[in-house]
């Protein structure tokens, strides 16, 4: 084999090295990102079900009832447009009420309820996360406006 040979089975074979790693990390990506929906977005899109994603928006007033066992908490989340239920079996934040603002990680079901794992919540009265804000003011229902803007 001549070394003009040589060279090129090696930059061929570096070249299925770097490729295989490349798609070893995209595949661990893809299997790590979650995407965030305000309750109009899932309506409108094609959520995959048992797809872990985060919902947002604000706690629905009157939504909030605890399960018999205690530790199950059903509540609405709502852009003011739609609604989405959600159940979640855990501790509360401390910060969390109806009227806040709320994020939830979790797993949508084929009935459309949602079904969190972790519940997060604003940190001060004027805070609201920065993607259930943008979810708001693309429907329009943004009522922060005392707010500038929400903060990181």
């Amino acid at each position: 084999m001549t070394r003009k040979r040589q060279r090129l089975v090696l930059v061929g074979v570096a070249m299925l090295l770097l490729g295989g790693a490349a798609a070893l990390v995209l595949n661990a990506f893809s299997d790590s990102l979650v995407f965030f929906y305000s309750p109009s977005d899932l309506a409108a899109k094609d959520v995959p079900v048992g797809r872990v994603v985060r919902v947002g928006g604000l706690v629905e007033e009157g939504s909030v009832t605890r399960g018999s066992d205690g530790a199950t908490v059903h509540f609405r989340i709502t852009d003011l447009a739609r609604t989405v239920s959600v159940t979640y079996a855990g501790v509360l934040p401390d910060l969390f009420r109806e009227g806040q603002g709320v994020v939830a990680e979790g797993k949508l079901d084929a009935g459309g309820d949602f079904f969190a794992d972790s519940v997060l919540a604003k940190h001060d009265e004027t805070y609201m996360p920065p993607e259930v804000a943008e979810a708001l003011r693309k429907q329009g229902t943004w009522r922060g406006a005392e707010a500038a803007e929400p903060s990181p």
